[in-house]
């Protein structure tokens, strides 16, 4: 009886974690726990469809973008066991086509995302185009294709790449000889029983019980707007029940050969771990080992969170989105192990005085903010941190390495990925843009021609890409040389962190630009 009543409390916490989309006009979230291989708790709020008034029931699908991510590296482990391929195949064996990126890259370091490859959507932006245009696959492959430089050499560092994940999906195909959703479908979905859960690339097909996605505008919510195709980096229409199936093949193995393989970690070069396995993140949460993966689209929002040891996963996905799946699931989580052995408390907060506001590394330009909650903000994605064991500010949510130092004085310490270790400066309160801005400057790897001018009583920078115009998009001074580019967009209003180069004269010589997944992009003028 007591099992049963710990269910039953189970289940009215999840409502009430819910209650606040469990309201006519609002759309919603579906969350689910699987304990010991059984679909314990399955709830949802809110509406799958406003304007027809659906509400979210079991049988809604959503789209769950780069939790798709797993699936693809699942889909190349099983051609590897096959011998089809090998995962330290160069990538330029099965894709000849792409260009001389000045070093191999493995297909295992596209898994890891450590192969130092410039994500394509900020690449799409950085050349005016915004998710809720309707460009295609050829454009995307394009925009990788005129690359001739990396982030950085690979294996070296971390960085979150769909770029990655798109071609992973192009080398199925190639290898297999079938799209990669009929592969999916023909060796994952069918045999696990996923019937709700398909590849869909195109973001215009009618899918069966596919919610709307919406983003919250004012007090109400408009239909979210999204025209890029999907492939392997995000293409999944899926359901709770669905990703319950999946997760039931870590442990039962239906599948085989690729559960132990998908959280196979690859080490950095200097010898330092690397949380992200294939598509999956491995790392720790209250002491636990968890195995996790986000997904982030236009009114989507997932979070697929594995609690090996404990034999727990949840499972959240909303169709609002303004919802923190990831908040969401680790909230369900706390109540299903709150008081039980080796599940840590939580650390307390340490005092944050001198933290908020803006901090600069000079010689990058990089900027970082904080916030109260507290809450950190770097090229324009907020998220939010908790107290560590050890004394530092951590990033709460998967594929940011990020560990704030507290400060001293006016500085503070950032580790991220690979152990690297910045000091950053806390930023003067008042700046001026680098003198010499105005003009047209051109990136051939963007294959766009940014044009500063004045825009008012403020500089501003019009973009002409290869696909679009854009602009203007607004500077602001940071220190120095620095300078902040503020790039407006359907998910979130980001920036870049922008540095001018003197030649030995004291003019400027180019303009180096740093993106939050596309980085080192060299501007140079026009004449």
């Amino acid at each position: 009886m007591s099992a049963e009543l710990d269910a039953l409390a189970l289940r009215r916490h999840a409502r009430r974690l819910l209650a606040g989309w469990d309201r006519p006009g609002s759309p919603g979230a579906a969350l689910g726990l699987v304990r010991d291989g059984a679909l314990a708790l399955h709830e949802s709020a809110g509406f799958a469809s406003i304007e027809l008034g659906v509400p979210i029931e079991p049988e809604t699908c959503f789209r769950v973008a780069s939790v798709s991510k797993q699936f693809t590296c699942a889909a190349i482990l099983l051609l590897a066991a096959e011998g089809r391929l090998s995962v330290a195949d160069a990538i330029h064996d099965h894709l000849p086509e792409l260009p001389d990126f000045g070093a191999r890259i493995s297909i295992d370091q596209l898994m890891h995302n450590v192969s130092g490859m410039r994500d394509m959507l900020e690449l799409m932006r950085l050349g005016g185009a915004d998710l809720s245009q309707p460009w295609k696959t050829e454009d995307l492959l394009e925009a990788i294709g005129r690359q001739r430089s990396l982030n950085f050499a690979p294996g070296t560092r971390f960085r979150y790449s769909n770029s990655g994940f798109l071609l992973l999906g192009r080398i199925v195909e190639v290898v297999s000889g079938e799209s990669l959703g009929d592969f999916l479908a023909r060796r994952i979905f069918t045999p696990l029983g996923m019937t709700r859960t398909r590849h869909t690339p195109s973001v215009t097909e009618i899918v069966p019980g596919l919610a709307t996605g919406y983003l919250p505008q004012g007090e109400g919510f408009v239909r979210a707007l999204h025209g890029f195709p999907l492939g392997g980096e995000g293409g999944l229409v899926s359901c709770v029940e669905d990703l319950a199936l999946w997760d039931r093949n870590f442990d039962a193995g239906l599948v085989p050969g690729i559960a132990e393989a998908l959280v196979e970690p690859l080490a950095f070069a200097n010898g330092r771990p690397n949380t992200y396995a294939r598509g999956l993140e491995v790392t720790t949460y209250r002491g636990l080992r968890t195995v996790d993966h986000g997904g982030l689209w236009p009114g989507f929002k997932t979070c697929f969170l594995r609690v090996p040891e404990r034999g727990m996963t949840v499972i959240a996905i909303a169709n609002h989105g303004g919802i923190d799946t990831h908040a969401l699931a680790h909230r369900l989580l706390d109540a299903a192990l709150e008081g039980t052995p080796g599940f840590h408390p939580v650390p307390p907060m340490p005092a944050l005085s001198g933290l908020f506001g803006r901090w600069v590394e000079p010689e990058s330009g990089a900027t970082v903010e904080f916030a109260p909650g507290p809450v950190a903000t770097q090229h324009g994605v907020p998220f939010p941190l908790a107290p560590s064991e050890d004394g530092r500010l951590v990033a709460r949510r998967g594929v940011f390495p990020f560990a704030a130092s507290l400060p001293e004085g006016d500085s503070l310490i950032l580790e991220t990925d690979a152990g690297t270790r910045t000091r950053f400066r806390r930023a003067p309160e008042t700046a001026s843009l680098p003198e010499g801005l105005e003009g047209t400057w051109h990136c051939e790897e963007l294959g766009a021609a940014w044009t500063f001018a004045p825009d008012g009583d403020e500089m501003a920078v019009r973009v002409r890409g290869p696909l679009t115009v854009a602009g203007p998009w607004p500077l602001v001074p940071i220190a120095g040389d620095a300078f902040r580019i503020r790039t407006p967009g359907t998910l979130f209003q980001g920036w870049l962190d922008a540095k001018a180069e003197r030649d030995a004269e004291g003019g400027i010589a180019a303009l180096l630009v740093n993106g939050a997944r596309a980085s080192r992009l060299r501007f140079t003028r026009e004449h």
